[in-house]
């Protein structure tokens, strides 16, 4: 599967005399695996272009497609059902459901998708085990680390297959220590499952990793380089 992007626009404050372009008339194509780090300052639209490639934040104006499916043609239903089935997100803030286990958290989203219960607890079994955290999977998050928390977050994203992860700032709150294992979890996902993976990130520790570094500002992109 591709990303291919046309043209994409987002732009707040649009019929104001001081409009705010966060994203400016951006081409772009990322393909099926990559390893990407989009980096910039504070301001620069890396979040908000991540939030439109996963079909979270309306766009002004442009397209966004996978696979030849036009995100931006989708009504909230449509893109509800592809999201669930192709992009997983992992967020600066974790966004697990706290009134779940972490086992529960990493199952919730494949049993959404009509998966059998049991399938579903076996998955998310293998998954925690993956991230080190067998042996945490009943507890809820407010009883886990920062760190143990980030790693159910990226189990719950990988967890429905998706062929697309969105990671906005996955390791701003982490220790050196967490966040080398936790990249360490995804470059082996990566390269095993063959996930493509898009980071939004101020971190060096993420962009050294990063196999493609996309360098935004502006709402435009200033640099599109291999390493």
């Amino acid at each position: 599967m591709t990303i291919q992007i046309k043209q994409l626009c987002k732009t707040y404050n649009q019929d104001t005399e001081f409009p705010v372009h966060a994203v400016d008339h951006l081409d772009l194509t990322i393909e099926q695996g990559e390893f990407v780090a989009v980096i910039g300052p504070s301001g620069s639209g890396k979040t908000t272009l991540l939030n439109m490639l996963g079909g979270i934040d309306a766009v002004t104006s442009g397209k966004v497609s996978i696979d030849n499916h036009e995100l931006t043609e989708m009504d909230e239903k449509q893109l509800i059902e592809f999201r669930r089935d192709n992009i997983g997100f992992i967020f600066q803030d974790y966004s697990l459901l706290p009134v779940l286990t972490a086992l529960e958290n990493v199952e919730f989203v494949m049993l959404l998708q009509g998966h059998e219960e049991a399938e579903c607890k076996l998955r998310a079994q293998q998954l925690l085990k993956r991230v080190g955290l067998e042996d945490q999977q009943h507890k809820r998050p407010a009883q886990l680390s920062g760190g143990q928390q980030q790693r159910v977050a990226v189990a719950r994203a990988l967890a429905p297959r998706p062929r697309f992860i969105m990671a906005d700032e996955p390791t701003a709150n982490l220790d050196a220590k967490s966040t080398a294992e936790l990249l360490d979890i995804m470059e082996a996902l990566n390269q095993e499952e063959n996930t493509t993976f898009i980071f939004s990130t101020h971190d060096s520790r993420v962009f050294e990793r990063a196999k493609r570094i996309i360098v935004f500002e502006d709402g435009q992109l200033k640099e599109d380089k291999q390493q």
